[in-house]
């Protein structure tokens, strides 16, 4: 009984206080509507993304993110064609890209800061020799491509023989029979998987 009479005396000023406590938020617009249930978002990801994501070629990112080319990766602005080598590739380098080739001097002691300075020159034009900066057709082979590095070309030439079917890039290999195992689009560009690594002149 005192329960009842305590709801119905409290009931009126509970919904009273929720009235007065309400807040009138305008109809929105249609576009603002579409603004908020679908936010622009890029139909591909960039470069950068798909790098960051591939497990095959986790070594080849690490050395580019050392140099400054890694930066335009992101960008909407460029376009490049990666020949991206895989981390066997790379393993199966005798010498790896920052310590550059062989010398032909005999050695001589140099400076850490020396070392290091080299070491990035080096990374830097393993990196760019694999990176041509625009769209290629690989139908087109045999052909040959400048690369980022300067005066670096990277032939492309048709395997003999080959399934008409198969994906173009199946059908090619480049310098010294290195094969395209893979490929991956994005938005600034195209990145090739390969069993090899280009060799920087």
């Amino acid at each position: 009984m005192r329960l009842s009479y305590l709801l119905t005396s409290i009931f009126p000023f509970a919904v009273s206080a929720s009235l007065q406590e309400q807040i009138i938020i305008p109809p929105m617009s249609q576009t603002t509507k579409e603004s908020i249930s679908s936010p622009f978002t890029s139909s591909q990801p960039t470069l950068a993304d798909l790098l960051t994501i591939e497990p095959l070629a986790s070594i080849y990112y690490s050395y580019a993110r050392e140099t400054e080319l890694s930066s335009s990766f992101f960008s909407e602005s460029v376009w490049y064609t990666m020949l991206v080598p895989t981390n066997k590739a790379v393993m199966a380098l005798a010498r790896k890209p920052h310590q550059g080739p062989e010398p032909v001097e005999p050695k001589i002691e140099i400076s850490e800061q020396e070392l290091d300075e080299r070491s990035k020159r080096n990374v830097e034009r393993w990196v760019s020799a694999h990176i041509i900066p625009s769209r290629i057709s690989l139908s087109d082979a045999p052909a040959s491509y400048e690369t980022l590095q300067d005066g670096k070309l990277v032939a492309v030439t048709p395997v003999p023989n080959s399934k008409p079917d198969s994906p173009e890039w199946m059908r090619v290999t480049l310098e010294d029979g290195v094969r395209i195992i893979g490929m991956k689009k994005a938005q600034n560009g195209v990145i090739y998987l390969i069993d090899g690594t280009v060799v920087p002149n």
